[in-house]
């Protein structure tokens, strides 16, 4: 199955998104201190100003060029120098230990979704919260059918939930999830 994900509003980056699942993975690795559109995008940002997207291309970049591949306006993310790094980090640990295959990671082995939860956990760059919301993004809307992914998500394989970029399918949902992480930051801010 191929998935056709509306994550960014840029339909060659959402393309890429949909079709590449190292772009999937490096677009949740930037998700952090940027909109959501904005990290995901960044992969298409990568690809166009490289000329290719894989894993071995971006762990045998010089690492002081691909910082400048990163900071090139419009920019990857809003700190391009230290998700440079991260983002080859993450490339290099594909190479050594998939074979540069992301999708392997959730593929070989048919693995269930607490592997595959711990296989993203073993990545550099993934906690726990990022590895729940990957594992969501893969069965909400990936095609991950492996038993009991939505355990493993937790509260975020929850159906309807608009927790995540894992439940965002177009501007409706986009803004539902925005408006449920605002009230649970208000909740926070509030508990303070």
């Amino acid at each position: 199955m191929t998935p056709q994900l509306n994550i960014t509003g840029e339909p060659a980056a959402d393309d890429l998104l949909s079709t590449d699942p190292l772009a999937l993975l490096v677009g949740m690795l930037l998700d952090q201190q940027v909109p959501m559109e904005t990290a995901f995008a960044g992969p298409a940002k990568i690809r166009d100003r490289l000329g290719a997207f894989d894993a071995r291309t971006i762990a045998g970049q010089d690492p002081e060029a691909f910082v400048e591949v990163c900071r090139t306006p419009p920019a990857v993310h809003r700190y391009p120098g230290s998700m440079a790094a991260r983002i080859q980090t993450l490339c290099r640990s594909l190479v050594d230990d998939w074979d540069g295959d992301a999708s392997a990671l959730w593929t070989t082995g048919d693995p269930d979704g607490r592997e595959v939860y711990r296989r993203l956990l073993a990545l550099p760059g993934f906690g726990e919260q990022k590895a729940r919301i990957f594992v969501a993004l893969l069965g909400k809307q990936y095609g991950f059918t492996g038993a009991g992914w939505r355990e493993a998500a937790g509260s975020y394989g929850d159906e309807g939930s608009y927790r995540s970029v894992a439940d965002i399918v177009d501007a409706d949902s986009l803004t539902r999830v925005r408006e449920t992480k605002r009230a649970a930051k208000a909740a926070a801010k509030k508990a303070t």
